[in-house]
């Protein structure tokens, strides 16, 4: 979820500048929540003084909180064409979203925004179009390295600008804030190349389909399975809505060119099975996407046999592996074979390893290296790793750490409020304005609705409404937990003179502590207790 903000100026006179505006994707701690966005309070501050927002490349992680934040900022957007494709295929799925200024940049382009001056350069990652970004002003040159890694035979476009990162070293750098991702990583990352022959030598192998699932953006892996297929004589078929949207974008920008048309859902029929590759969604284990309801068997048209692939060729986000795992066990199940990166080259990350990023800071001999993206491990690793390397000063820094880089050493100077704030229907705000904490309490112990009826002697009515969602349905005994609880209900206004029942707080407030106690007693748990008292 990367959001990096880089500003200019004294405290008084300070111009920013957003680099990405990405999301995260919600596990099960936050039952319900679409999206986890960057809390951005401390900018909405000082939103007078945002110049505008760059987008280094249109994976969800740096531009997909876009449409969702820019409300709150109404900043120029801008991004290359690939990425404003998608942004603008995204926001006509959602008729929610707003309009976004957009200007489109290419690599090797210059464009000022604010005081800075803005140059884009070109590095080759697992998605069409990723840039580096330089950003001069008086005060010197930084370098955002964005998404990166050297790949000697990209699937897509030219390789990393070699060049062009030596002739900013040689001219001086103040300081590379620089992508850790794979810091923990020795040697070099492998090429696309090699991952396309991989994957021709699965599917020329295989006897019945193969299914591919990897990630929707990575366009130069669609185009290596369907080339792959071509050679085999074989034909894809694609299942997923983000997959075709990004296939959409990529054709009209060209990046399909000289490939069979793909195919959709309704002709799986008509494919022989040897004769189809099927590429889809959900290499995460999402339990919508398409993978998931193949293991399930719920897809009208679509079902695999015992003899059939499934490649996923990905990587596994940390936190994603139990429904990855639930996923390969069911098609197991069917007798289908499983292929993952440790059985073939059916993956390479898009991230620089140790070698690479020595590489890098030879190109540029920066002053400063600032660890960023990655976890406190490979932040670690890539802040060691650049001490040793002889770079003279290693910032390291967390999340809200406001870092001044010139004038004088790297010091952090301040703190700033982050966070996160979540995306929930319609909705985005906090915990307490999307309902997440009472939620998650629900989805552990459930609710219970109670409506107590007073005469107007201050009597009960009759017995009052007992609703239970989500609750056990019996005692270990086996008596009826609602039953309980409504006993507990009656002798908790039973249990007050009736002098203060005319108190329906009172009242209302000794049913609901009566209930969860009962319940609490007779099973363990107390659930979330609503009640109502009327006389």
């Amino acid at each position: 979820m990367n959001f990096a903000l880089y500003g200019y100026g004294p405290p008084n006179a300070r111009r920013w500048i957003v680099v990405d505006c990405g999301v995260t994707f919600p596990g099960p701690d936050l039952p319900g929540v679409d999206l986890v966005l960057p809390d951005i309070r401390f900018l909405e501050e000082e939103v007078e003084n945002l110049a505008g927002i760059i987008i280094t490349h249109a994976h969800e992680d740096h531009y997909g909180a876009v449409l969702d934040l820019w409300p709150r900022l109404k900043a120029d957007v801008w991004m290359t064409a690939f990425a404003a494709g998608l942004l603008e295929a995204k926001r006509a799925g959602d008729p929610t979203a707003r309009d976004v200024p957009v200007t489109i940049f290419q690599a090797g382009e210059t464009f000022t925004v604010g005081p800075f001056s803005i140059e884009a350069i070109q590095v080759t990652h697992s998605i069409p179009e990723p840039v580096s970004l330089a950003m001069t002003t008086p005060a010197g040159t930084i370098i955002h390295t964005g998404d990166w890694k050297i790949d000697p035979a990209p699937a897509l476009g030219p390789k990393t600008d070699e060049a062009r990162f030596r002739t900013l070293g040689e001219n001086g750098v103040l300081a590379l804030i620089c992508d850790s991702t794979n810091a923990m990583r020795e040697g070099e990352s492998p090429s696309e190349e090699a991952v396309g022959a991989g994957l021709r030598g699965v599917i020329e192998e295989a006897e019945g389909r193969v299914v591919v699932t990897t990630f929707s953006s990575n366009v130069g892996r669609i185009r290596a399975v369907a080339e792959a297929a071509r050679d085999c004589g074989r034909q894809v078929l694609v299942l997923g809505r983000s997959l075709q949207r990004v296939i959409e974008v990529s054709a009209e920008l060209g990046y399909m060119e000289g490939l069979p048309p793909f195919l959709s859902e309704e002709d799986f029929g008509y494919i022989p099975r040897e004769n189809a590759v099927v590429l889809c969604t959900g290499s995460q284990g999402e339990s919508r996407a398409a993978l998931a309801k193949l293991s399930r068997d719920e897809m009208r048209n679509v079902a695999l046999s015992p003899g059939d692939t499934v490649v996923f060729s990905s990587r596994v986000i940390p936190g994603n592996e139990k429904p990855i795992l639930t996923i390969q066990n069911r098609l197991i199940e069917q007798g289908v074979k499983i292929i993952e990166d440790k059985d073939a080259l059916v993956h390479v990350s898009g991230h620089p390893r140790r070698s690479e990023l020595k590489q890098m800071y030879e190109w540029v001999k920066p002053r400063i290296l600032v660890p960023v993206h990655g976890e406190a491990a490979h932040l670690s690793a890539h802040a060691s790793l650049a001490a040793t390397a002889g770079i003279p000063e290693v910032a390291q820094v967390r999340n809200g750490d406001m870092l001044r880089l010139a004038p004088g050493p790297a010091e952090i100077i301040d703190e700033v409020p982050v966070g996160r704030i979540f995306k929930d229907g319609k909705i985005v705000g906090n915990d307490d304005e999307v309902g997440v904490r009472e939620r998650r309490k629900l989805s552990v112990a459930g609710h219970v609705a109670v409506n107590v009826v007073l005469d107007e002697g201050y009597e009960l009515a009759g017995d009052p409404d007992l609703v239970a969602l989500g609750v056990a349905e019996n005692d270990a005994r086996g008596a009826p937990l609602e039953e309980i609880m409504l006993q507990a209900a009656i002798g908790a206004v039973y249990g007050i003179p009736r002098s203060r029942r005319k108190d329906l707080d009172l009242v209302g407030e000794a049913v609901r502590r009566a209930v969860r106690a009962a319940a609490n007693d007779a099973w363990g748990k107390k659930p979330i207790t609503t009640v109502f008292v009327t006389q």
